[in-house]
């Protein structure tokens, strides 16, 4: 079993399906330690290019011929089927293979962890906790499950021993991790075709709050469900508006579109903080960050000025167009939850202005299970065009397709394909625009954006 002491004596590593953000950012860090590098994936991705740039070997076929023999370390992603010709050779060859989250435990092993958790909010809370730890010049390591705006990367290196991980529910990855400090932002019920139940989901981030070291600091969002089974030593509360939370804002406003406000802790205050993102979210987020920098020594200015230089995170309330011709944002946005602030979101900043929202969803199961969840939120904007299910690892589930939500709306969407929707936005462009999803929806970022640019 590879431990965190002997993983500097690896030096080859192979990832089976090294495309997806998490496995990028290990495979990243395994280069900056000048490792020879290489990996598999289904397809050429921008994210891909960027790693074969860096001088990273990828191939796009699942032949075990293309496969590193001489690897020390193979790490792949469950959403490469245990089918793959490239995982049954090293199989047969008697090889140990690691999933993404085994070895980001072993890393995590020997180093200060900020471990951000939840089922939405934790990457752009978690890219900026490392920008402010970046920009103030404290720095660290950076595993994000985003490409931060600030840096365009997901991973970035530092000598000093701290890390900022992004801490991923899925398949219980959280639970390998060792962490110093820990952010719970929510537990809303996701991923039951791993968990079953929402209650069994709920029960793995109060497992994950266990692994906190001694002294270490819990950080929750004030209301959160089974907020009293959370037994830290050191549990802090933050929230936006309730001012019952250890940590709160205050005097929050929206002045050109910037939210100003000042931070409130049980000691501390930092005031006429200026954040340029949308929702309030956010502000939420930023609080979680200011906490952790807080407890991390960094002085009050430099924090402020680290939150006033933050340009959030690729596909995160993004705006990809602002014209004559209107306001295109792109979000990855696949859960009921994040729909939710991704619309309200869109209310604070754009008023009673209508809003058309292009809606992929990803996995059959998550359609299923959260059909009625998804049908409720979506009503909440104006024009709702609802793409094919994107299936990620799944295959097809009997009875559920795109139609499986729009049957339970209110105000009937629009089912349409990717093709379908470009030819008709060439005709019929609204004046604000927002495509959300975790499959391949971001494909359409740039032919929509050419087309805004087009018309303006």
């Amino acid at each position: 079993m590879l431990d965190a002491l002997n993983i500097s004596n690896i030096r080859s590593v192979f990832f089976i399906g090294i495309g997806g953000i998490g496995m990028s950012a290990l495979a990243r860090y395994f280069h900056s330690k000048g490792m020879k590098v290489g990996g598999y994936d289904r397809a050429s991705t921008e994210l891909t290019e960027a790693l074969r740039t860096e001088g990273i070997s990828i191939v796009y076929e699942d032949d075990p011929l293309l496969v590193m023999d001489d690897a020390d370390l193979i790490v792949y992603t469950p959403a490469i089927p245990a089918t793959s010709r490239m995982r049954q050779h090293y199989l047969t060859q008697g090889k140990r293979l690691y999933k993404r989250s085994e070895v980001l435990g072993m890393i995590s092993a020997s180093t200060f962890n900020i471990c951000i958790a939840g089922t939405h909010g934790k990457t752009t809370t978690s890219c900026m906790v490392a920008h402010i730890l970046r920009d103030s010049g404290h720095g660290c390591n950076a595993f994000l499950g985003g490409i931060a705006s600030n840096y365009g990367t997901n991973f970035w290196s530092h000598e000093r021993s701290v890390a900022v991980i992004e801490a991923d529910e899925y398949d219980r990855s959280f639970l390998t991790l060792h962490p110093d400090i820990i952010s719970i932002s929510s537990m809303d019920p996701d991923h039951l075709d791993i968990y079953g139940t929402a209650e069994e989901m709920e029960q793995a981030f109060i497992q994950f709050s266990e692994r906190l070291k001694t002294d270490g600091w819990l950080i929750t969002r004030k209301g959160l469900k089974r907020e009293g089974d959370f037994n830290a030593e050191h549990h802090l509360t933050y929230h936006a508006e309730d001012a019952s939370a250890t940590v709160h804002a205050r005097h929050l406003r929206v002045e050109e579109g910037v939210f100003i406000y000042d931070a409130v802790g049980p000691d501390w205050e930092i005031s006429d903080l200026r954040l340029s993102m949308g929702g309030i979210h956010n502000v939420e987020n930023s609080l979680v960050a200011i906490t952790v920098a807080r407890l991390m020594g960094i002085p009050d200015n430099l924090i402020k000025q680290a939150i006033a230089s933050f340009k959030g995170v690729k596909r995160r309330f993004e705006y990809i167009v602002q014209n004559q011709q209107g306001t295109y944002i792109d979000d990855y946005a696949h859960h009921p939850e994040e729909l939710r602030v991704l619309i309200q979101g869109a209310r604070t900043m754009f008023g009673g202005e209508a809003i058309t929202l292009v809606f992929q969803p990803h996995l059959y199961s998550r359609t299923r299970d959260l059909a009625d969840d998804f049908a409720e939120v979506l009503d909440g904007a104006d024009r709702v065009i609802l793409l094919p299910i994107y299936p990620a690892r799944e295959l097809p589930i009997e009875g559920v397709s795109s139609s499986t939500i729009a049957d339970r709306m209110k105000n009937k969407p629009e089912l349409m394909d990717q093709e379908t929707l470009l030819k008709q936005l060439q005709h019929q462009l609204p004046h604000v625009l927002i495509t959300a999803g975790a499959g391949d929806i971001d494909k359409l970022i740039e032919p929509i954006k050419e087309t805004y640019h087009h018309r303006a």
